[in-house]
């Protein structure tokens, strides 16, 4: 009985110094969540709609190597986990805003045409009207501008950089709506001298 508690201390302190030398840092773990976060970082779609879920997968990774450099690679293996799944989501997540925006770029742009001929004529009606104050060099410059703008957000939908393509639909429903708020205001005040 004596020896077997001399040698149970003994055997005790091998398995704890054995316990604790074979922890290893989780590196293939964290490889993956470098490498997940890596492929985020280059995805242009995850950068432009996901940034959120960008941000917290690097957050993620930095906490993984802090962890790992302290040796608690438990913890560091979670945040490698944390990294790949919000890495993951933020490409999930910037294919899905840039349908999104695709989507609503096509729209704003599909919904010019008319618009636009209907300003268009609108022009040229006004033109027929006696004595009408506008001044139609400038009503042409404004037509003009809203075309070149309808051209380059069709050029910025076809480039797939859909905020631009929504922000020049935008410039153009407002030199449109501009222009016609004149020809109604002139109409207007020409109708009211008869």
């Amino acid at each position: 009985m004596k020896k077997f508690i001399i040698i149970l201390p003994f055997v005790l302190v091998v398995l704890a110094l054995t316990m604790t030398g074979c922890a290893k840092p989780p590196t293939e773990e964290m490889n993956q969540a470098q490498d997940a976060v890596t492929r985020a970082e280059n995805d242009a779609d995850a950068v432009q709609y996901a940034g959120n879920a960008l941000v917290r997968a690097r957050e993620a990774l930095i906490k993984m190597q802090g962890e790992a450099d302290a040796k608690r690679y438990e913890a560091a293996r979670n945040f490698a986990a944390e990294a790949v799944s919000n890495a993951e989501k933020a490409i999930a997540d910037g294919k899905a805003g840039a349908a999104r925006a695709r989507e609503e770029a096509t729209n704003l742009i599909s919904g010019l045409a008319g618009p636009l001929a209907e300003t268009s004529a609108a022009i040229d009606a006004a033109k027929l009207v006696k004595n009408i104050k506008l001044n139609f060099d400038e009503l042409s410059g404004d037509m003009d501008t809203a075309r070149r703008n309808y051209d380059e957000a069709r050029q910025s939908l076809l480039a797939n950089n859909y905020r631009d393509a929504s922000s020049k639909s935008q410039t153009v429903r407002s030199v449109l709506a501009g222009i016609n708020a004149k020809i109604t205001d002139a109409v207007q005040a020409e109708s009211r001298k008869k």
